[in-house]
């Protein structure tokens, strides 16, 4: 029976990235919408304007992706030493990030509805007070932006210590910057309805000095089209993220190289994915005629800080020492890949 301590061989299953920075942005980001959903509602009411509604409505749909961007940070953070997660619960940010894209893309989607539904049936515009709602938006918007448009770049945490031993060094001249997907989701939707404001303005200038009223229904055809190319940017990269297949194959090629320079040991099989922001787990089946400790196989992984979980299994190539370990391990069989 064991009688010594094992935590120092034990680590924590916490991958998340210093997002507190990010919620807090992104928090005050909905506050802000929602005050202005709901100045526009009411004033809409009180004025009987259905330009002030309509865009107010508009407004909370992106007050409800930015309150589920905002959950999803604090859910992460409550349970992110909940056993039941087994790697953690970074994949509720991704979720949220994926979950926003779908309602970034009804949006798009609403507003093709809304310009097609405009060319077929011209209606008359109140120019001047759909200004006013067009120019209160952007202003917002803009307050918006600039608090979320800090960095969502965020440096790679360090692996742990007795799984990386170089890992830790602060002399690391390539420190590695990956992107907060849930924050990016919350930054489209701030762009887009910022983007749909500028349209409407130029939209509503040109109709009002012009009298263009198609205008008003190109410029949000043209907005829609850039909202949809967002949200299946965010739709794809979040989906793969989720089914385990976003851009570790490069990372994979170069474990799989690294491990097998000596000739003699081969990978089986390689399991690689994301648990955190710019950090993976990495399960890796070796075999070897003359096999090394683990540990050593580690070390030539040590200076991999995004691997933020390792597990190592390693066999002894039996068969192929039997027939002939004089001939050196390049010339077995079962050792030699095919």
């Amino acid at each position: 029976m064991h009688r010594h301590h094992i935590e120092r061989y034990q680590h924590a299953h916490v991958f998340l990235a210093p997002s507190r920075a990010a919620e807090r942005r992104t928090r005050l980001v909905m506050l802000l919408t929602l005050t202005a959903m709901l100045a526009e509602i009411g004033a809409g009411l009180w004025c009987h304007s259905l330009a002030l509604l309509a865009d107010g409505w508009h407004m909370s749909t992106h007050a409800a992706a930015l309150g589920l961007a905002a959950l999803a940070y604090y859910f992460a953070r409550r349970y992110a030493h909940d056993q039941r997660f087994t790697f953690g619960t970074w994949k509720m940010e991704v979720l949220a990030g994926y979950t926003s894209a779908w309602l970034l893309a009804l949006v798009g989607l609403g507003i093709v509805y809304a310009a097609v539904e405009r060319l077929l049936h011209p209606r008359l515009i109140q120019y001047r007070e759909a200004l006013l709602v067009a120019l209160l938006g952007l202003l917002v918007n803009l307050v918006c932006a600039l608090i979320l448009r800090g960095r969502d770049a965020t440096p790679v945490a360090h692996a742990h210590p007795h799984e990386h031993a170089s890992a830790n060094t602060p002399h690391d001249p390539h420190p590695a910057h990956v992107h907060d997907l849930n924050l990016r989701a919350a930054y489209l939707h701030v762009l887009a309805d910022a983007l749909t404001s500028v349209l409407a303005i130029v939209a509503l200038l040109g109709g009002l000095w012009r009298d263009w009223r198609w205008l008003d229904a190109l410029a949000g055809l043209l907005g829609a089209i850039m909202i949809l190319r967002w949200a299946w940017q965010l739709l794809r990269d979040t989906a793969l993220i989720l089914l385990d297949a976003a851009g570790a194959e490069p990372l994979a090629t170069l474990i799989r190289t690294e491990l097998e320079q000596d000739g003699d040991t081969r990978v089986t099989d390689l399991h690689l994915w994301r648990v955190g922001v710019g950090q993976y787990a990495c399960i890796v089946a070796l075999i070897a005629a003359h096999p090394k400790p683990p540990d050593a196989y580690r070390q030539l992984l040590a200076h991999h800080r995004e691997l933020a979980h390792l597990t190592i299994e390693m066999r002894r190539c039996e068969d192929a020492c039997e027939r002939g370990a004089h001939a050196g391990p390049a010339s077995h069989p079962v050792c030699t890949r095919p």
